[in-house]
């Protein structure tokens, strides 16, 4: 348990509590004093920062080194947007030979990029797809993977996590001439129920052959062009192709080198379009493979998953507590499953058994089942976090209300919290992404803790991955996103979804995201300085937070939907003193 030093302190002038100050050491690049930085070549998704800088963080933060494939050759872009449009699908698997000559051993790889060039594209491609590889021979997509298992099935060190999606209802507003009107028709189309196959009927000619039909196996009827359906429905069957090779070539190896991961994107409360593949898939996993809720998600689950095995870690224990009522209901109109389901399915894979008391806390903020007592569950869900902070007892914090308590409980987080003794957070994500997010960073963290190893790099990955999620939801997605999009929209009138359609200038937003951005940011960061961390648990201590430094702030692709920046964080400090509830040396 950890020990603090109160004061008993009746009057204190303002100007001397000022005038004690916070340590605040100095921003820098990552330290390089890891004890054993080990190498990961990562195939992201996208170029979406879920994909791309908050990995990065998660790596630092388990020793890890992210190797990545230039920018340029896993970006998309969206319609009237800079070329390239998708990624390079012949540069990456290129560079995946790079990496295996060099001797590389670990791999993250997202099938969505190195076959069709990222996700978007994904949803998009209705047929098979020849690829011209750099020695100017010519491949299929099928043939592409084939190539890339064949080669790192060779190494039997090799560690290769290998990720796929279920594609979900409809494609992607503003890429490929998709409208939002498109995305809703169609969504609702694929949303409706269908036949639900027999375990010995499933298979692709069976799954597809079901596509478009009511559970009495008429045609359902819809306002949606046929094209349209037809694209759907071919980039379906693309995308159960890709799956069925994929598990018959794992399953056949005896090489021991791969895991495949499958998530979910975007659902449905019922059944739907995805029932059918879903069960298929599920029906071709091995041991070790995993289907869970959640695609944004993955990089996080396979980098904790990859770090859990190296420490041949045993599981844990941990206190899951939900605080607002409603956990048996769905998050949102997008998960397949209640959300203690989709809970419980990724604390079994992350070998976590639930237990009162057990000294890893689990605490999840669902929308409220009775709204009068909105506040109430606040008020218990904030004194049950510090409690547990002045206890010395970790937390993995996740907002599943879906922003249901409005500004409130974000408000009473950040005022009336030490909100840096978190070991991980999650909230306003996507909710099928919500607990893979908090799970892989609460668990992975967990788990390096229980080590004992820590390092200077560790510290660093660990900082700058909670400063990074917290800013994105306490300051962006709550706050700004809102009043950036009717900037855009009412005085700009430009496309807050995607300013090249609009001939809106990039810089001209950006500079007013930054404009809206540094109050908050500068009241956020002050207040994680201000902060510890745990920084072991093999025997119980704490350090203080680092000075906290941002920049690059900027919208990724063009949409007020996300932002990007990077961040530098100090080297920590000896622990704050706690004087009136504020932490200072």
């Amino acid at each position: 348990m950890k020990k603090r030093i109160f004061t008993a302190l009746i009057l204190i002038p303002t100007l001397l509590l000022y005038a004690c100050g916070p340590v605040r050491t100095e921003p820098d690049i990552p330290p390089t004093d890891a004890m054993e930085t080990k190498q990961v070549a990562y195939v992201p998704l996208d170029d979406r920062p879920n994909n791309y800088e908050c990995m990065v963080y998660m790596a630092q933060s388990l020793d890890y080194e992210l190797l990545m494939p230039p920018r340029e050759t896993f970006q998309t872009r969206l319609d009237d947007q800079p070329e390239p449009r998708n990624g390079d699908r012949a540069a990456i698997y290129d560079w995946l030979i790079q990496c295996e000559e060099n001797g590389c051993d670990r791999y993250v790889i997202f099938l969505d990029q190195l076959l069709s060039g990222g996700l978007c594209a994904s949803r998009a491609i209705d047929g098979t797809e020849q690829i011209e590889l750099s020695d100017g021979s010519t491949v299929t997509d099928i043939e592409l993977l084939e190539l890339t298992l064949k080669m790192l099935a060779e190494d039997g060190n090799n560690r290769v996590w290998l990720l796929d999606s279920v594609m979900r209802l409809a494609p992607t507003v503003g890429y490929g001439g998709w409208t939002l009107e498109d995305y809703t028709e169609l969504r609702a189309y694929f949303a409706q129920p269908g036949p639900i196959l027999d375990a010995e009927e499933l298979c692709v000619e069976s799954i597809t052959a079901a596509y478009g039909l009511t559970p009495n196996g008429e045609q359902t009827e819809t306002e949606c062009s046929a094209e349209d359906i037809e694209l759907i429905f071919g980039a379906r069957e693309r995308k159960l192709r890709i799956s069925e090779t994929l598990m018959r070539l794992v399953t056949a190896d005896d090489s021991g080198v791969f895991t495949v991961l499958y998530g979910i994107d975007d659902s449905s409360e019922s059944n739907c379009v995805q029932t059918n593949e879903i069960a298929y898939i599920e029906s071709l996993l091995r041991d070790g493979d995993v289907l869970l809720s959640g695609v944004d998600d993955m990089g996080f689950k396979a980098l904790c998953s990859m770090y859990l095995e190296e420490i041949n870690w045993q599981g844990a224990e941990a206190e899951l507590r939900y605080f607002g009522g409603s956990e048996e209901q769905n998050a949102s109109q997008f998960d397949y499953r209640p959300l203690n389901e989709i809970m419980n399915s990724h604390m079994a894979y992350f070998g976590l058994t639930e237990k009162a008391g057990a000294e890893l806390k689990i605490y999840v903020l669902t929308k409220p089942i009775d709204p009068e007592k909105s506040s109430e569950y606040c008020d218990e869900l904030i004194d049950s976090l510090n409690e547990s902070f002045e206890n010395g007892e970790p937390v993995i914090l996740l907002d599943a209300s879906n922003g249901s308590y409005g500004d409130s409980f974000r408000t009473a987080l950040a005022d009336k919290t030490e909100l840096g003794m978190l070991i991980a957070y999650a909230g306003l994500l996507d909710l099928a992404n919500l607990c893979g997010t908090g799970l892989s960073h609460g668990v992975s963290r967990y788990a390096y803790l229980k080590e004992g190893a820590g390092s200077s790099l560790s510290e660093y990955g660990h900082m700058c991955a909670l400063a990074d999620v917290l800013i994105r939801d306490l300051c962006y997605r709550s706050d700004v996103r809102p009043l950036l999009s009717a900037y855009v929209r009412d005085e700009l009138e430009g496309d807050p979804d995607n300013l090249w359609s609009s001939g809106t200038d990039p810089e001209t937003v950006n500079e007013k995201l930054r404009e809206l951005m540094e109050d908050r940011v500068k009241a956020l960061t002050e207040k994680l300085e201000r902060s510890n961390f745990i920084s072991s648990l093999s025997e119980y201590e704490e350090r203080g937070w680092g000075g906290l430094e941002l920049t690059g702030l900027s919208l990724p692709w063009y949409r007020c939907f996300e932002i990007t920046f990077e961040l530098k964080a100090g080297e920590s400090s000896e622990p704050h003193e706690d004087i009136l509830g504020v932490y200072y040396k």
